[in-house]
């Protein structure tokens, strides 16, 4: 770790994270402790945006380069680091870099420009695709009996070809950024003294849904890649452990995951504040997920109504987010107070979710609704006559609960918590959002925030009639609705988009079924 300097705000500090080759799994558990405390992310093009769940809070910014284009340079990306992490009194910044940090990942430029800012850096190395993409097309680049060693190369020429000649006792190669020039390096490996008949192999997106691999022999390859049409990312493993692949491959889609979202890309809408359990019912199916947090939290501009209206309190607190149970915990910390100081009032959470958020704080939520919505908490609320309910939330939270609650005479406050805002998308996000094959929205809030930060050039699969409704007046055209407020009918919705059965049709159906 370097040393800081005294010119450099106390808290200013980077994590240079290997983010891996695309397995949101395969991310270091140093890594996702250094996202957790970041104030501030910048990431690139490869580094799988599914990662970013685990620093809900932090200001991420997107800073990819992808193929020989140029979002934005090296050298700004070295300017903008040292910036962000000394802004203000100094903050936590993490650079999450596709792969491993050091592995012709320009890490090195960056930990270098720490050091002339004097700004204190670790470096927490990343899973290299080198290793990992054969890994998952079943090639180990060492075997006891073929290969004894191997070296990684990169295919970006534009500094100048590798010493070829130099690699002649190597038994394994792996390009890295091979793709564009894979032709010009076959050639030059062969002239070098590499035989043409030598086993080769070209993984695209390895480790993801998808992956992609071809072979042939060194001479071949370059043509076989052409003709298959695969493109970056892709690593290319030439040697003899490339025969291995016949008996080792094994990440293949199993046959009970070839449904119609296998290998489809399924958008999931959510705000940052962690990750989705739909993703993992949609991985399930065997889609690839993209999480897009469309939404982000700060604190409400004024809390002192709130702090009025918890003093003396004695009624029903009601909670219906996650991010209500932190925000209120944020509150009370900052007040130097706990859970005791809730001892007075009954506390309902509007589901499971919100109900473990509570309990992860030593609270148990004294009601919880048989069904999750604010629908159902307020009609199976058991409220006492001359109880009164408040309601912690943000300024954008939905009247359903006031107006169940108001229907049945019971008093209802509410007092703004935290504030609900848009999350701006960066282009790499963007980008992705765009090419998704359907997007999922779980809120009439979610279909909002989606048409402001996006447009609404998108299928999409509502969880009901009411986000449904939301979606249309939002202006989407292609709405397909769940059967039923569940994340099972939901992924269900999804598919019937993607094999094309959604649509007006299979809306009014639903609508007709749950008489909206």
């Amino acid at each position: 770790m370097s040393q800081s300097s005294a010119a450099v705000p106390s808290r200013a500090f980077v994590s240079l994270i290997g983010a891996g080759p695309g397995d949101p799994g395969l991310l270091t558990l140093r890594g996702q402790q250094a996202l957790q405390a970041a104030d501030v992310v910048l990431f690139d093009y490869l580094a799988n945006p599914e990662l970013l769940r685990h620093c809900p809070q932090a200001e991420t910014i997107y800073v990819g380069k992808k193929g020989f284009s140029e979002y934005i340079s090296q050298e700004q990306i070295s300017e903008l680091l040292v910036a962000k992490a000394q802004e203000g009194g100094g903050r936590r910044v993490a650079r999450l870099k596709g792969g491993d940090v050091f592995v012709f990942g320009r890490g090195s430029e960056e930990a270098e420009a720490c050091v002339r800012a004097g700004v204190p850096f670790e470096v927490v190395p990343g899973v290299t695709s080198a290793i990992a993409a054969p890994a998952y097309a079943g090639i180990p680049v060492t075997h006891r009996e073929v290969a004894r060693s191997f070296a990684v190369l990169t295919g970006n020429t534009k500094e100048g070809g590798a010493h070829y000649e130099r690699l002649s006792g190597v038994d394994t190669l792996v390009l890295l950024m091979g793709v564009r020039n894979l032709d010009q390096i076959a050639a030059d490996l062969i002239a070098a003294g590499r035989d043409p008949q030598t086993p080769a192999a070209t993984v695209q997106w390895g480790t993801t849904p998808q992956q992609r691999a071809v072979t042939g022999t060194l001479a071949t390859i370059a043509e076989v890649v052409r003709e298959a049409g695969l493109q970056a990312p892709a690593v290319t493993v030439v040697g003899e452990v490339v025969r291995l692949r016949d008996t080792l491959h094994w990440f293949e889609p199993a046959p009970a995951l070839a449904g119609p979202l296998a290998g489809k890309t399924v958008a999931v809408t959510r705000t940052r504040e962690g990750a989705s359990a739909l993703s993992d019912v949609l991985r399930a199916r065997g889609a690839q997920v993209l999480e897009v947090p469309l939404i982000r939290f700060a604190p409400a501009p004024d809390l002192a109504p709130v702090a009025a209206a918890l003093q003396g309190f004695s009624g029903w607190l009601l909670l219906t987010s996650n991010q209500a149970v932190r925000a209120l915990w944020t509150l009370l910390e900052e007040a130097g107070l706990d859970a005791r100081a809730l001892a007075g009032m009954k506390v309902a959470a509007v589901g499971p979710s919100t109900a473990r958020s509570l309990a992860e704080r030593g609270l148990k939520a004294d009601f919880v609704p048989s069904t999750p919505g604010a629908r159902h908490l307020a009609a199976e609320l058991p409220v006492e006559r001359g109880e009164a309910t408040l309601h912690l939330t943000s300024q954008l939270a939905e009247d359903e609960l006031e107006r169940g609650l108001s229907a049945r005479g019971v008093p209802y406050t509410r007092a703004e918590l935290y504030r609900t805002e848009p999350a701006p998308l960066a282009p790499g996000p963007l980008e992705r959002l765009r090419q998704a094959d359907v997007v999922t929205l779980a809120s009439g809030s979610a279909a909002r925030h989606l048409a402001a930060l996006a447009g609404t050039a998108f299928r999409v699969a509502a969880m009901g009639p009411q986000t449904a409704d939301a979606a249309r007046e939002a202006g989407f055209a292609q709405v397909t609705v769940a059967h039923e407020a569940s994340l099972d009918a939901l992924a269900d919705a999804a598919a019937a988009v993607v094999e094309g059965t959604g649509g007006s049709g299979v809306q009014d159906a639903v609508r007709g079924q749950t008489g909206a």
